[in-house]
């Protein structure tokens, strides 16, 4: 009897190691499905980055930190503030919902970021993954939706610093036209006034924001990347 039992724990271990490696692979070639079928390399968004991005949602989803995994909203700031840098993609049906402008934190750079913090009152920008949360209407920005920061040391104080998403007539081409560049914000990933509301609704209520940026110290250190 107990042969009996090795021999079939025997044949039975290949096939679900085999069903571990066809899960991980499944899992690894939708993501390469959605980056080409997407198109997102003539967009400027590198394998690399949306890698980072879907790696620290799946980890946010794993943890049940999102109500919608769906969803992934990626601020490139590696990139030109001049170059449409925002991305919203539908992950389940692979479609690029928003591709924009986002504007950064005054302290963090001119045309590009440079320097990031977590530290209120620095007028930076803060690197890594956030949640969404809820719409909001505020005296200064007017429709917005707040945002947490869920990697400490990074971004954590995006509640405290008043970090939201919201609009500024900064974050738009005619910006650029008259000034060479986007405007700047207080630390606030600002979007173009006719896509605030529509990128707002869209990415609500539990899904994942990731603000990148090629900083040693935050790609080594994120909790969500290792």
């Amino acid at each position: 009897m107990r042969k009996l039992i090795m021999y079939v724990l025997f044949l039975l271990i290949p096939a679900v190691n085999n069903a571990l490696v066809t899960e991980f692979d499944k899992e690894k070639t939708i993501e390469i499905d959605t980056y080409s079928l997407v198109n997102l390399a003539d967009t400027g968004l590198t394998r690399d980055v949306f890698d980072l991005a879907v790696k620290g949602l799946r980890k946010l989803d794993t943890n049940h930190k999102l109500q919608n995994p769906n969803i992934v909203t990626i601020a490139d700031y590696s990139q030109s503030c001049n170059k449409k840098r925002l991305y919203v993609i539908d992950l389940k049906n692979k479609k690029l919902l928003f591709n924009t402008y986002v504007a950064h934190g005054r302290n963090t750079g001119d045309e590009y970021a440079k320097s990031f913090s977590n530290v209120e009152g620095s007028l930076k920008s803060s690197l890594g993954f956030y949640i969404t949360e809820n719409q909001i209407v505020g005296s200064h920005t007017g429709f917005a939706l707040t945002i947490k920061g869920v990697e400490k040391g990074f971004n954590d104080n995006a509640r405290k610093r008043e970090i939201i998403i919201h609009s500024a007539d900064y974050a738009t081409e005619k910006f650029i036209k008259k000034n060479g560049r986007l405007g700047r914000s207080f630390g606030c990933p600002v979007l173009p006034p006719d896509l605030n509301k529509p990128i707002i609704e869209t990415i609500k209520d539990g899904t994942c924001l990731f603000i990148y940026n090629p900083s040693d110290s935050y790609i080594c250190q994120s909790t969500l990347l290792n």
